[in-house]
Order: C-alpha cells, then sequence, then structure tokens
C-alpha cells in the first residue's frame, strides 16, 4: 500500500459498509420466512428488500475484501471500520436476528485476523430484543478486530431513548466502546420513495431525531462516558439543535436538562460525508476538529471517491486539523 498524504499517513475510513457473503448467504437461505424478498441479478448480485427498504445489487466491491483493499490503496485508505448497512437485522425474528447478527460479527472477526492493520468491526446488534442484544455485546467483548457498535437511529418502531435499551448501553459503556448510529427506517418514507430522498433527505433527518430522543430522553445525561457518532456529519442535528435549545427554554413540555440543548453537539462524533467543505467548517468550528472523522460511504453510489483528499484538500482547515480527521481521531475512538 502507497498512502503519501503529506497530512497523514493512515488514514481511517470510519463509515465503510460491507456484507460478508456468510452472512448473505444466510440471508438468501432463510431470509424469506421472515418477510424478506430476495432475488439475484445476473452479473450484479444480490437485491433483497424488506419493506420499503430495497438494498443493492450488491456487487463484488461490497463483498470481496481484495477488491476492497485494492479499492482502498487507490484511495490512499489505510484501515476500514467495516459496518453493515440496511436492513440490519431488526426485521428478523428474534432468534433468526441473533444468529444473523452473529454471522456477521463472526465475520468482522475474521476479516480483521486476516488483515489485522487494514480491517476493523463494528458489530451489529439484534437491538429489538434487548436481551438477545445484551449477549451479543457480551459475545463480541471477545471477539478480535470488533471496535465498536453498530445501530439505527431508531429500532422499528422504538426509539433510542427506550429505557429497554439502557443494560445495552451500560454495557457497552463499560467496554469504553461507542455506538455509531445509521438510518434504516426514515419517517414518512412513502413521501421519500421519489428522487432517492429516502436516502438523500430521509436518512439526514432521521439522523436529527435520533439524537434529539438521546438529548431530551435523558440517555447522554445517564450515560455520561458513552461515545456516539453520527453519520453524514450529523445530518440535520448540527444545523437544527438551536431550534430544539429554543423550545425547551420555552416550552414547559419539554424535560428539565443538566445543561443547553446545544451543549451536547458535543456529545458527538460526526464524519465528514457532507459533501461541502463548509460542512466540515461549520463542524469544526461548531464541535472542535477533534469530534470529527473521516468518512466515505464505501461503496454506495454517493460515497466519496477521494475521502482522503476531501479534509487534506479542505481550504481552511490547518495541517493538525487534517491529521486529527484524517487519522487520529478514529484511532483514539477506535483504540487502533
Amino acid at each position: 500500500m502507497t498512502v503519501s498524504h503529506a497530512h497523514s499517513h493512515a488514514p481511517i475510513d470510519v463509515h465503510a459498509h460491507w456484507y460478508p457473503r456468510a452472512f448473505l448467504d444466510l440471508l438468501a437461505r432463510e431470509g424469506a420466512a421472515h418477510g424478506l424478498e430476495w432475488r439475484e441479478v445476473p452479473g450484479q448480485g444480490p437485491q433483497f428488500k424488506v419493506g420499503h427498504l430495497a438494498t443493492g445489487p450488491v456487487g463484488p466491491s461490497y463483498v470481496d475484501l481484495d477488491a476492497r483493499l485494492a479499492a482502498m490503496d487507490a484511495q490512499g485508505v489505510a484501515m476500514h471500520a467495516l459496518s453493515v448497512s440496511q436492513p440490519m437485522t431488526y426485521w428478523a425474528a428474534p432468534g433468526y436476528a441473533e444468529r444473523l447478527s452473529a454471522c456477521y460479527n463472526d465475520a468482522l472477526a475474521e476479516a480483521h485476523a486476516r488483515h489485522p492493520k487494514r480491517l476493523v468491526g463494528l458489530a451489529t446488534l439484534p437491538m429489538h430484543a434487548p436481551d438477545l442484544a445484551l449477549r451479543e455485546v457480551e459475545r463480541c467483548a471477545k471477539l478480535v478486530g470488533v471496535r465498536g457498535f453498530y445501530l439505527a437511529t431508531r429500532i422499528n418502531q422504538r426509539e433510542l431513548s427506550d429505557p429497554a435499551f439502557f443494560p445495552v448501553y451500560e454495557r457497552i459503556e463499560a467496554l469504553g466502546l461507542p455506538i455509531f448510529l445509521h438510518p434504516v427506517m426514515v419517517i414518512d418514507a412513502a413521501r421519500l420513495e421519489k428522487f432517492y430522498l429516502t436516502n438523500l433527505l430521509g436518512n439526514p433527518f432521521e439522523s436529527a431525531i435520533a439524537a434529539a430522543h438521546l438529548i431530551f430522553g435523558g440517555v447522554l445525561d445517564r450515560f455520561p462516558r458513552l461515545d456516539w457518532v453520527l453519520p453524514h456529519a450529523g445530518g440535520a442535528f448540527p444545523w437544527l439543535v438551536w431550534r430544539l435549545r429554543r423550545g425547551w427554554q420555552k416550552r414547559q413540555d419539554l424535560p428539565k436538562l443538566s445543561r443547553d440543548p446545544a451543549d451536547y453537539l458535543t456529545r458527538f462524533h460526526y464524519d465528514t460525508i457532507g459533501y461541502s467543505d463548509h460542512v466540515t467548517e461549520f463542524l469544526v468550528a461548531r464541535v472542535g476538529a477533534e469530534r470529527v472523522l473521516m468518512g466515505s460511504d464505501y461503496c454506495f453510489p454517493i460515497a466519496y471517491e477521494r475521502p482522503v483528499e476531501i479534509v487534506t484538500a479542505h481550504p481552511t482547515l490547518d495541517a493538525g486539523q487534517k491529521r486529527a480527521i484524517v487519522e487520529d481521531n478514529a484511532r483514539r475512538l477506535l483504540r487502533v
């Protein structure tokens, strides 16, 4: 691998999706019994759908690690933090969801064992069955290469502030590992079906809704050492948090918090997937460069092709800020 960027010697991409072959095989074999529609697209790989959620075709770049490593080399990326994408596992009956999660997480450990300097994993959990999720957290604590956990911005129809999830958060906090969030189901999906709006607007609004529930639901106060990462540069949340503050100041029906809602901006980390230099500049100004992490959304159609240069070519960041975003923050958060 040749990484020649002056600002960093080992860039880490924290937003990189992967579908292991064993996980896809388990979906193909048993998913239909749980409502998953599956079809093979000739020459392109599988396509699957649950309700509004359509994924794929999942071609070789999503699955094949050698193809991924070659792409990383071409991008100058040293390491991927691998994560599942939709539909995750919450659509499946709990026992099957636990097996899907374990299958995925075991594949993460195998990928890390094969390429320990290049690949680490963000484990998935059957969060709609919190007792099973807690059991999988304990199992993942012993797997090599697991450096965090990956949750949806809501779990089916339950918000992340649901107390049923608190034992899971407590255990992850005790492990000192971060939680990365990603939208799966989006609000009012029927309105967003045209124009790819499910992704372009639905996903960023989902992140804002999840952040608001974590704040007003008291989760961030209850678990003060738990790190949370919001995708897509925080979505709409960093731009709307002052509107949340205004409501909190003026409305008696909002919870009494220990501090101003805007102060919770710095309880989250954010990736760089904002598609404009001014988005990154805004985040650095509001939360500090130490809370921004390089991401690409590999390898979806709207992913960054050159995620390192998005940071290293930024016109207003200094060399220290660039290095922090490209490598140092992720190294600290993921303990690599």
